[in-house]
């Protein structure tokens, strides 16, 4: 094992789907599984015991499911990232378990290169905002919302400069860094910096939920 492997942790009910998803990554050279959970029940304990970079969660459990158990590790502070596993990408939890604090999803059928792609991306904390699958599951279920009555008003909106806010906006619609610095015709460090401000003042963890914010108040529509 070299300094630069990804450490994962699998969690799902199905020992088919966790032996499964082993094989896949233990053919990954900066890659290593450094343990497997049947329940969310379980997932706090492992999680500080093994200290995982990326967990694959399953939305679906039996005692503890996959949004609670994120939601907890979220609330605690743990640095470990977590892309969810489900069966269909319309799954109605996926949605609460991106507010929860996961970073992306990924279908539990999905072809091999694009989960140990998938793995990278979130290790490397760039979420998974680039799928369009991601982004227009957020779309999907902020349009047929039965809360969907408008633009809504957050306090901590306010705080934001033009700026800031223009660099959120262009976040929700999925732009990467390099994409918000040429359309602002800035510096990338300075979009860097823009980004971690926005974060930091609207106290969110990351881009997924930045996309989200700015859907729910109403800064972007999902017909924009």
């Amino acid at each position: 094992m070299t300094a630069q492997q990804i450490r994962v942790l699998l969690v799902d009910d199905q020992p088919l789907v966790r032996a499964g998803l082993r094989t896949i990554l233990t053919e990954e050279s900066d890659m290593t599984v450094v343990g497997d959970v049947e329940d969310g029940a379980d997932v706090a304990e492992v999680v500080r015991r093994c200290r995982p970079d990326v967990i694959l969660m399953d939305i679906r459990m039996p005692r503890i499911d996959g949004v609670t158990a994120t939601a907890q590790l979220t609330h605690a502070g743990e640095p470990a990232r977590v892309l969810m596993l489900t069966t269909f990408d319309l799954d109605e939890h996926v949605y609460a378990a991106l507010r929860a604090g996961a970073v992306g999803f990924l279908l539990k059928d999905a072809p091999a290169q694009q989960i140990v792609d998938a793995i990278r991306i979130a290790q490397a904390g760039n979420a998974l905002l680039a799928p369009s699958t991601t982004k227009r599951l957020i779309e999907r279920f902020l349009a047929t919302s039965s809360s969907d009555c408008g633009p809504t008003t957050d306090t901590a909106l306010q705080t934001l400069t033009d700026r800031e806010r223009e660099v959120l906006t262009l976040i929700a619609t999925g732009r990467s860094n390099h994409e918000i610095a040429k359309e602002l015709i800035l510096g990338e460090a300075t979009i860097k910096t823009h980004v971690s401000r926005v974060l930091a003042k609207l106290q969110l963890r990351d881009r997924t939920q930045a996309v989200i914010y700015a859907y729910e108040v109403g800064l972007i529509s999902p017909r924009s």
